[in-house]
């Protein structure tokens, strides 16, 4: 069956999402999005639909190679997330049309539930402590914070004393069995990256997280020298010929491809496997929407290193609207004692409400990340 449409909505608080339709009027889902650069993920949406429409919708690994490698220049952020949410849409249909989830078209399950985090903040906290005890008590086992505010190349130790007690002060309210993993958000540099890492070693912090940016992760062989807990990064990576530099390193334990910028389902299950290769877990990058999470569920049921979920459900970003605002059936995503369901539904599991959606994408968003400068006025990473 051929592609016959393709459309894009942006929505609040800072997704663009994509319907594919086919000549019988089946749709599918997809969310290709950078944060902050929605619009301009959008143009390039716009641009593959030559490649899109009347193509074979069963064809989805043609499509993919078609779509990468058509361009003479490939890869990067804007690129491979207009892939990635259209890969989710061709899979999300295909599923639909044969009447089974994606991850029984990918091999079956290896697991009956997936283990999830939520998000608390924690770079301009309030109460950090009775935050993580609140997602304790909606019965997570597992949180994420982010781990500083601006930091110079060399700051000063004060700074990382208020990362320690920010830190502490989780641990204290939740106790020693709850997971807590600190997001460095690629905001350090080496220097004080390493200084934070060992300063951390006594919390037994389920990870740390992106200590440097990507493009300084040959650092990660010094931080891995001084750190006492596993080292995750990889959201701002976009292929697996980016992670195949990562993980020869040797020097990261998580692997964390979002699978709306990396390529969609079909390049995740590729960087998945490279990563079981070298012995190091999956923990999908997703602070997104409900497509976007439904497509990383997918993933992880039929992925045998996936060990823990990122989900948006209460997340600082989501203010005007939340993660289950554009779902048919918000049950699809059941929490309990910190694990979600399994999405069973055809495709991607879940039913867009879409008069919601475009009654959403008449308002639209312009949301960008707020730009941080240091003390001396000089830009800092946020």
């Amino acid at each position: 069956m051929k592609i016959a449409s393709v459309e894009w909505f942006l929505v609040p608080p800072r997704w663009l999402f994509v319907k594919v339709t086919d000549e019988e009027g089946l749709t599918g889902w997809g969310e290709p999005v950078v944060e902050g650069r929605a619009r301009t993920v959008a143009a390039a949406v716009s641009e593959l639909q030559t490649y899109i429409v009347g193509a074979d919708a069963d064809r989805i690994e043609d499509l993919w190679q078609v779509l990468y490698r058509g361009g003479f220049y490939r890869g990067g952020p804007v690129l491979m997330s207009a892939i990635a949410g259209i890969d989710q849409a061709f899979w999300d249909l295909k599923g639909k049309r044969y009447n089974m989830p994606v991850y029984e078209m990918l091999g079956g399950r290896v697991r009956d539930k997936m283990r999830v985090y939520a998000w608390i903040g924690g770079d301009r906290p309030s109460d950090v402590g009775m935050a993580a005890k609140a997602r304790m008590e909606q019965g997570f086992t597992a949180i994420k914070m982010n781990a500083t505010e601006e930091m110079h190349w060399i700051d000063t130790h004060k700074k990382i004393d208020a990362v320690l007690e920010r830190v502490q002060a989780v641990r204290d309210a939740v106790g020693e069995d709850f997971g807590i993993a600190v997001d460095f958000h690629g905001r350090l540099h080496r220097p004080m990256a390493k200084v934070l890492a060992q300063e951390l070693r006594p919390f037994d912090l389920m990870f740390i997280e992106e200590p440097v940016l990507p493009e300084n992760d040959e650092a990660l062989r010094e931080i891995a020298q001084v750190a006492a807990m596993p080292i995750a990064t990889g959201e701002r990576l976009y292929s697996r010929w980016d992670y195949k530099r990562l993980l020869a390193g040797g020097y990261v334990d998580i692997i964390q491809p979002d699978l709306s910028h990396a390529g969609g389902i079909s390049e995740c299950k590729k960087i998945a496997a490279m990563a079981e290769a070298h012995d190091v877990a999956l923990a999908p990058h997703c602070p997104l929407g409900p497509i976007a999470l439904a497509a990383s569920l997918q993933l992880d049921a039929c992925t045998p290193n996936a060990f823990i979920q990122e989900q948006s459900l209460g997340i600082h970003y989501n203010l005007e609207n939340d993660l289950l605002d554009y779902v048919e059936d918000p049950s699809v995503f059941a929490y309990n004692d910190g694990f979600v369901s399994l999405p069973d539904g055809p495709g991607l599991g879940l039913k867009i409400d879409e008069a919601s959606v475009r009654e959403a994408a008449k308002r639209g968003h312009d949301w960008r990340n707020p730009v941080w400068r240091n003390v001396d006025g000089s830009v800092a990473e946020w």
